[in-house]
């Protein structure tokens, strides 16, 4: 059995990593092919939160660039729910306890975010699923998981996307596009990569929260990234 490398994580999925092929929706096999992963890794004796995006529902004004941003944006915080209440039924008929956390009340189908109640079910061996961001407008997804790998004293953030890795350009337009293995959170920001947005690199580097992007296509991906295994690319100090 391998050993971890990092106790308790929050793992962020990118709701475009869950997408069919034409990008939108669920595609079921790319949900269960995750739940799987994320059950070993939690056999393997790690704790793990997960903080799911909403882009493959919701991307925001693209649509109506006329739209309020302050509308779009809480539109958004809904998309995230589905996919967090997809990824919680996936899990639990593969017989792995968890409970849905969202930022904005929406206590019919959710529990309220509650620090205390969160760590209190990682004690009991649950997977939580953190839905909604930070529950605020202008923050995004990326920002709510840095926030809650900070609350939460994580140990790495697991940044899984659709893109294996941080590079200089956007690999799907430019060939050429070079891939990082490391980088520090100022390089990032000086050098202004699409990793994550700015307000999310500062507070994990305010924290000490190291980050690891990868793809969530890779196979094995979260356990190798729980391991400390080579993947993607690896932010810290």
């Amino acid at each position: 059995m391998a050993d971890l490398k990092y106790k308790r994580v929050i793992l962020k999925i990118s709701g475009e990593a869950l997408a069919k092929d034409n990008g939108t929706g669920i595609d079921e096999a790319k949900l269960s092919k995750v739940c799987d992963e994320i059950i070993a890794g939690q056999k393997l004796g790690a704790e793990i939160g997960i903080v799911v995006g909403g882009g493959n529902f919701w991307r925001g004004r693209q649509a109506n660039p006329e739209m309020n941003r302050a509308t779009a944006d809480h539109i958004g915080m809904l998309a995230t729910i589905m996919n967090a209440l997809a990824l919680q039924d996936e899990l639990e008929r593969k017989g792995c306890d968890t409970r849905v956390q969202t930022a904005l009340t929406v206590n019919k189908v959710a529990e309220p975010y509650i620090l205390r109640k969160a760590l209190s079910h990682f004690e009991k061996g649950r997977i939580v699923i953190f839905a909604c961001g930070t529950g605020n407008p202008y923050f995004s997804t990326d920002s709510g998981a840095s926030l809650r790998a900070c609350e939460m004293c994580a140990d790495a953030l697991l940044l899984a996307k659709n893109v294996d890795g941080v590079y200089d350009s956007d690999p799907k337009t430019n060939p050429n596009a070079k891939k990082y293995e490391t980088l520090t959170y100022m390089d990032v920001i000086s050098q202004g990569l699409k990793a994550m947005d700015t307000t999310a690199i500062t507070m994990c580097m305010e924290n000490s929260v190291p980050i690891i992007a990868f793809s969530l296509a890779e196979e094995d991906g979260i356990i190798k990234a729980l391991t400390g295994k080579k993947i993607g690319t690896y932010i810290g100090k």
